[in-house]
């Protein structure tokens, strides 16, 4: 069966499914250009309001094809690279996106595929997941962002563990240490993650894509930076017709109606 990476709506919502059940999902250079290229038509898309990653069957994402890479070591250093390029134009993408992106995750979630679910801006696992950085497992390093967003959500000691030990760690830890949004029942990762882009696609689209810029914005940059950046993100969504229609739905004590 062919890795692919499959696109479906779900009334506003795109839904974007890693299709490799053979090998538990694993990734692929195949998927990386895909998923760009998705994301890339979502965001010209009014129609789509938000993403949802997922995988097919009973896991997420098992991260790399060990087959592949060990095939790759009988290649130049620049296939692999090259690859890993791919899949960082992915990641870089999904973080650039001004739409929610969310990872619905069941079953495995380990190498890239938790650095893929880290890169989405929401997780909801199922009760049943298991993440683990693998790499170390097996002598290599992470890759698809996993150092960047790990040290970034964890305090350092914490993060390094899970780096260098590879350990597995469930979905009910993750949530404490505040790196996931919701635990769902066994089966119901992907229901639960549509209910909560349905929740997102009920809001003004402007101002999600306005947080989402300033939430990638505020670990890098100065408090007069981030102020001054919230500031002309605030003047220019008072003037958007959202804000008009936001205030006086609120003022009339109705649902708004957002485009």
């Amino acid at each position: 069966m062919t890795a692919s990476l499959q696109s479906h709506s779900h009334g506003q919502t795109m839904v974007l499914t890693i299709s490799n059940p053979e090998h538990r999902n694993a990734l692929g250079p195949e998927m990386y250009a895909a998923g760009v290229e998705a994301l890339n038509v979502a965001e010209s898309s009014p129609e789509v309001r938000s993403v949802v990653i997922t995988g097919e069957g009973s896991h997420f994402c098992a991260g790399g094809n060990l087959q592949r890479l060990l095939a790759n070591r009988q290649q130049p250093p620049g296939v692999q690279a090259a690859s890993i390029e791919s899949l960082h134009n992915w990641i870089e993408t999904i973080r650039a996106f001004p739409k929610p992106v969310i990872a619905a995750v069941e079953g495995s979630c380990a190498g890239a595929g938790f650095s893929l679910a880290l890169a989405c801006d929401m997780v909801v696992a199922a009760q049943n997941s298991v993440f683990v950085m693998a790499y170390s497992n097996v002598a290599l390093s992470p890759d698809g962002g996993a150092t960047w967003s790990l040290l970034r959500a964890l305090p350092r000691a914490t993060a390094l563990q899970l780096l260098m030990c590879g350990d597995r760690i469930d979905a009910q830890r993750l949530q404490t240490m505040g790196v996931i949004n919701t635990v769902s029942q066994p089966g119901e990762a992907l229901t639960d993650a549509l209910a909560l882009a349905a929740r997102l696609n009920a809001r003004a689209p402007n101002a999600l894509a306005s947080i989402k810029e300033l939430g990638n914005e505020a670990l890098g940059t100065s408090l007069h930076a981030q102020l001054a950046s919230e500031r002309d993100h605030f003047v220019r969504n008072l003037h958007h017709a959202n804000a008009g229609e936001g205030i006086a739905a609120f003022l009339d004590k109705r649902a708004p109606l957002y485009r």
